[in-house]
């Protein structure tokens, strides 16, 4: 499943082991996830690698989303997780 994170944080350093396979920076605090685990699990993960008092949301896509002017390979990590289609 591929998930969108945002966080009023933008990490110091790039997200590294959680319960994702894969995470792609879309813009500063804005990412996101390819994991197999629940959305609370990914949540819970971004949460607890932010400082405290930090925003964050997490959910869930189901198809791509349309953006414009975000980071370059965006929609092509999109596709090879089979969700732009």
């Amino acid at each position: 499943m591929i998930f969108l994170g945002w966080s009023s944080v933008d990490p110091a350093e790039e997200l590294g082991e959680g319960p994702w396979r894969e995470v792609f920076r879309l813009a500063p605090g804005l990412f996101l996830f390819d994991s197999e685990a629940s959305l609370s699990r990914v949540y819970h993960e971004l949460k607890w690698s932010l400082p405290p008092g930090a925003s964050v949301l997490v959910a869930p896509l189901h198809e791509a989303p349309k953006f414009l002017r975000l980071e370059h390979g965006a929609r092509a990590w999109l596709r090879d997780r089979q969700l732009d289609r």
